[in-house]
This record gives structure tokens, C-alpha cells and sequence, in this order.
């Protein structure tokens, strides 16, 4: 492993820490105010961290491209299919983000982290509707997450938690978005996506929060720190961080990384809150991250094999 690839897989893994700890804040900050409170404040502050970020991607972006310059009209094409990305991508983050809040008031930490990291697995299953080819490998990755679903969060009434229902609901709409940022991101500009995306989301759940819910600066101050962590952390500088990490890697391999979101979250819930899983729960963890990581292993390329022989 060459010295770039290190560090590649070392800002991608302090991605995914940060992602898995802002599990934690997330419960925390429902001690101070509601969901619809905490996402707008979190976004909102999200896509100014983003601000400069952009700023300078779009000075670099200039500087190489030297002599090269668009026409007004692509310009306008490109910052229109940005818009609209954002506006969509936004309008998806914010359902999923208020469904995985919501449940997350019900649920341990570990098991939203474990729940929510099944959209690795729905992904391509909802691909089946746009007519794309699902991999046997994911069939089987499909099984085990089911088996690992119903011993993390089936009681013994046969019954399922809220909060596990809305934080499924909310890795279902969680596809949803990666899907629609994967038809938006080959012809708009990433960064100034996700920027657009997380002011939609949170001017949104700021609407919501003021239909909803009774926001208070002396609220949002009191839990100042889980709501800085999730917005400036999580959203901006985790973000950031992928950005950097995922260039040049190996896509497989920085999924691989980035997944281990979902343990991390179990290690934060146990560590900074004591909670603890049943020996049941533990066991349809481990069988949800094994799926999760089925599915992301590379296809075998039978074809280009059997030409060899």
C-alpha cells in the first residue's frame, strides 16, 4: 500500500469515526429540542461550513482549466441541473434525516447505525425498478440482512420497535437519495450539490420546525455541542474529508471503509451512553455487517476467465 492510499484510507475511516459518533449526538440532542429543530440548525450550519469549501473548488477548478472556458450557455446548463439536484437531493435528505431522528428517540445507537446502513444493501434493489441487473452475491447479502434485522429488532411478542420501523423507513428513503444524487452527480457540481442540498433540507425542517415544534434560542444553546457536531462535523467536515479520501481509491474498497459507520455507532452507544446490546441484538449485527460487506465485494469477471483458459 502505497504512502497516498494510507492516507486516502485513513481520512476515509476518520470519515466514517465521525459519522458513527454523530449517532450519538443526535440522541443527545433530543434531550434539548424536537427533530424538525435540531435538522434545521444542523443543516443549515452544514452548508456554511461547506461555503468555503466551494469557494476554493471553484478557484482550483478555474486554474486548471487554463484556456478552456464554457460558454454562457453551458454555464447556465450546469448551474441549472446543480440547482435542481440540490432541491431534489435536499427534499430527499430532509425526509430520510427527520425519519432517522425520529426513531432515534426509540432506539439504541448501535441499532440505528446498524438499521440505516441496510440502504448499502436496498440500493441495488431498488435498482430492479429501473430495469438495472442485481448480482447473486447481493440475493445472498439481502438474506442475511433479513435474518440480522430479525434478531436486532423482532421481540419476542413478534412485535417491532418505532424506533427501529422509522430509522427502516428512513435507510428506504436514504436509497432513495443515493439514487437520485447518482442520475444528478455526473453532470452538476458535487460539492455545490451537497451545499444546496443541506440548505434545502435545512430551511425545510426550519419551516417545520416553526409548524411543528416551539424552537427556542435558549433551547438550541443549551445543546449547542451534539447540535455543532452534527452540523459542522458530520455534515461539513466529514463531507469534506470523503471528498478528499475517495479520490484515487478504490471504490470497493472506500465503501468497505466508510461501512464501518455502522460498528463505530455501536462502540460511541456504549461507550459515551452505556447502552448496552443483548447477546440476540449483537448477533443480528454482526450478521447485518457481514451482508453489508457481501454485497460490496467485487464482481468476479467470469467472462474475461474463461477466454484464459
Amino acid at each position: 500500500m502505497n504512502t497516498n492510499t494510507m492516507k486516502n484510507s485513513v481520512l476515509l475511516f476518520l470519515t466514517a469515526a465521525i459519522w458513527g459518533v454523530a449517532f450519538v449526538a443526535q440522541s443527545v440532542g433530543m434531550d434539548y429540542v424536537g427533530p424538525f429543530t435540531f435538522n434545521g440548525v444542523r443543516f443549515l450550519l452544514g452548508g456554511t461550513v461547506l461555503l468555503p469549501v466551494l469557494a476554493g473548488k471553484r478557484k482550483r477548478d478555474k486554474a486548471d482549466r487554463g484556456q478552456e472556458r464554457k460558454t454562457k450557455e453551458e454555464q447556465r446548463e450546469a448551474g441549472r441541473v446543480t440547482l435542481l439536484g440540490g432541491i431534489c437531493c435536499g427534499m430527499a435528505l430532509c425526509s430520510a434525516s427527520l425519519l432517522q431522528q425520529i426513531g432515534i428517540q426509540h432506539t439504541t445507537v448501535a441499532k440505528a447505525g446498524f438499521i440505516t446502513a441496510l440502504y448499502i444493501i436496498i440500493v441495488p434493489v431498488l435498482g430492479l425498478f429501473f430495469h438495472k441487473k442485481v448480482r447473486r452475491i447481493v440475493w445472498a447479502g439481502v438474506f442475511l440482512a433479513v435474518l440480522g434485522m430479525y434478531l436486532l429488532c423482532i421481540r419476542e411478542s413478534f412485535t417491532v420497535g418505532r424506533g427501529d420501523f422509522f430509522v427502516f423507513l428512513c435507510a428506504i428513503v436514504f436509497s432513495v437519495h443515493i439514487l437520485v444524487i447518482d442520475y444528478f452527480s455526473p453532470r452538476a457540481d458535487g460539492v455545490a450539490l451537497s451545499c444546496i442540498q443541506f440548505y434545502v433540507s435545512g430551511v425545510i425542517c426550519t419551516i417545520g420546525a416553526f409548524l411543528l415544534e416551539t424552537p427556542s434560542w435558549q433551547a438550541i444553546l443549551s445543546g449547542w455541542m451534539p447540535i455543532l457536531y452534527a452540523g459542522i462535523l458530520s455534515c461539513g467536515v466529514a463531507y469534506t474529508l470523503q471528498i478528499i479520501g475517495q479520490k484515487g481509491m478504490d471504490p470497493t474498497v472506500a465503501s468497505l471503509i466508510l461501512s464501518l459507520e455502522s460498528v463505530i455507532s455501536l462502540i460511541a452507544g456504549w461507550v459515551l451512553l452505556g447502552q448496552i446490546l443483548q447477546p440476540r441484538e449483537i448477533c443480528g449485527c454482526v450478521l447485518v455487517f457481514a451482508a453489508i460487506v457481501l454485497v460490496q465485494l467485487p464482481q468476479r469477471n467470469i467472462k474475461s476467465k474463461s477466454v484464459s483458459k
